[in-house]
């Protein structure tokens, strides 16, 4: 697939995909969101790829949907070239992949995420926000609601009533706040926020991938789940893991 509204590069093992509309601030459209789904699978097909981050060009990360491409697809225009806004796999599928993706997603915010902008963070493992960029679920000012399994992903990360207030209000916050109430792991200064990404992906690119596809899948369940329940699923992952590295072994031995 030959990409247009987004860039791809591997390198070392880390693969960087970058929402690539600049002079739009990355605003979202389907033709964007089907290039970032079909890169996503294609990294996690490849056997090269230890972790992937998602990142925006230019001053933002993603300012929310595109309103014109929204507009217009309102009126059945610009529908030939793939599917209608909120019928395609980005919003459908992706989140839940992933959430189950085998190798660490990192969301490297180098500038304002708002509406589905921000949701798309949300399943990522990790996220690194600038420190002056603002965050923002305003969907409630749009009259629809957050997508993307942001109700579900939210809660878990700020609890309920922050994640209230976030929606509700829908207001704005700087990335050292989203940083203080959980919302993002690290906020640090705007041309630092890649290279902080590329850092943690090479620190987790040193861990059997093997490794890192069990522990996500362990962390899931378990933040769904009671205790006893997962400590009965760690043991079964244990076991599973424990298989596969052995004969991961023994088929590099041969």
């Amino acid at each position: 697939m030959e990409y247009q509204d987004i860039l791809f590069d591997l390198d070392d093992g880390i693969a960087t995909i970058t929402m690539n509309r600049p002079e739009k601030l990355n605003a979202y459209t389907t033709d964007m969101g089907e290039e970032v789904t079909h890169a996503f699978r294609e990294t996690q097909r490849d056997p090269e790829v230890s972790a992937v981050i998602l990142t925006g060009a230019g001053k933002a990360f993603c300012a929310g949907a595109d309103l014109e491409h929204l507009k217009a697809h309102e009126q059945g225009k610009n529908v030939a070239k793939g599917p209608r806004l909120g019928e395609e796999d980005f919003l459908r599928k992706l989140p839940l992949e992933i959430c189950d993706f085998p190798k660490p997603v990192i969301a490297a915010i180098n500038g304002h995420a708002v509406g589905v902008g921000m949701t798309m963070a949300m399943p990522c493992d990790i996220r690194i926000a600038s420190e002056d960029a603002k965050l923002g679920f305003i969907f409630g000012r749009l009259g629809i609601l957050p997508g993307l399994g942001s109700s579900h992903l939210l809660p878990q990360l700020v609890g309920m009533a922050r994640a209230q207030e976030l929606v509700l209000t829908a207001k704005k916050i700087l990335g050292r706040e989203a940083a203080e109430i959980g919302l993002v792991n690290k906020a640090v200064a705007k041309d630092e926020v890649l290279n902080v990404a590329k850092a943690m992906a090479r620190e987790m690119a040193e861990v059997d991938p093997i490794v890192l596809a069990y522990a996500k899948r362990s962390l899931y369940y378990g933040g769904s789940h009671s205790m006893a329940e997962a400590m009965k699923n760690e043991q079964r992952q244990s076991t599973l893991l424990k298989a596969e590295r052995d004969a991961a072994k023994e088929a590099k031995a041969k």
